[in-house]
Order: C-alpha cells, then structure tokens, then sequence
C-alpha cells in the first residue's frame, strides 16, 4: 500500500464537515451526500374559505338615498335627519352588472361594483369579491329597509369618513 500523507485525513474531515453543515458545493463542484436526504416540503396552498352569504339582499339596497356622516356615536340622530335633508340630491346606488350595487370607493370618483356578503358573528359587508370583514369592506352596522349604516373597516379610511348614515329617499311622484 501506499504511504498516506498527513494532509489526508484533515481534507477528509473538512470535506466531512462542510457536507454536514449543509454547503452543496464546494469550488465548483457538488459534495456528496453520506446520509438519507430530507426531501423539500411541498408548499401547501391555504385552503380559501367559502364566502358567507349576506342576509341582506343587493335589491334591497338599491335606489335613491340620502347621504350624511358622522364621527362621534351621540351624533348619530341628527345625522339621520340631515340625511334625510339631502334627498334632494340623492345618493344613487345602482345594481351592478354581475348581481352587485354600484357605489363609490373611498377617494375615487369612479363607482365600483361592490357584493353584499356575510361574515362571522352574523355581520354583513358591503364591498369587492372575498370574505367579508377585508380591510376595503364597509360593515352594515345596521339596516331596517329604510336607513342604513354604514362603516368602513379600514381604521385609517373610518377615521377620514366616519359613520355613513343612509335614509331611502321617498319614491318619485
């Protein structure tokens, strides 16, 4: 046999070493494996969970409304009058091509077709496809047929727009 240098064993172990500390190549070239490779997990897509049908229909939310806002919860009644003020110049809110209602995105001047859907707790949301509760939705706080109030749930967009309070206009004569 031949004579074994003293550099030998000391490559041998920092090949060793480097290949179990988890280097796949070395100068150019792959390592070799010395024990069973654990195989890369397969991502897994989260499972979409199914939207929740709103109690509140898109037909009844149509038709002329009027529009008034507020920011603090004892302001509340006199918004509703002062809504009820505005039905001379109503808030339109039309049916959406695809089974929505037409209406207005925050700070945008082009109406959006949004859904009305349902969320936990037996919560409805007006706003585009997906759970409701998104940070883009509006919650129905509540809704009688004749008023309806509404509120963002984006906290920043809230506090710029408050508490929107909508009474149905009377039918045109």
């Amino acid at each position: 046999m031949g004579k074994i240098s003293s550099a030998g064993p000391s490559v041998a172990a920092l090949l060793l070493a480097l290949s179990l500390a988890g280097c796949g190549s070395f100068g150019g070239f792959s390592l070799p494996s010395f024990g069973g490779s654990t195989p890369e997990p397969i991502p897994v897509e989260p499972a979409v969970a199914p939207e929740i049908p709103a109690s509140i229909r898109a037909s009844e939310v149509v038709g002329r409304w009027g529009y008034a806002s507020f920011h603090r919860p004892e302001d509340r009644a006199r918004t509703e009058a002062a809504a009820k003020g505005q039905c001379s110049h109503p808030f339109v809110i039309g049916q959406g091509p695809s089974g929505g209602v037409m209406m207005y995105p925050p700070d945008q001047s082009q109406m959006q077709e949004f859904f009305l859907k349902g969320g936990p707790g037996g919560k409805n949301y007006i706003g585009p496809h997906g759970a409701g509760g998104a940070n883009d939705d509006r919650e129905v706080v509540s809704f009688d047929g004749r008023v309806m109030v509404l509120r963002y749930v984006d906290p920043e967009v809230a506090g710029r727009y408050g508490t929107g309070v909508y009474v149905r206009c009377a039918p045109r004569a």
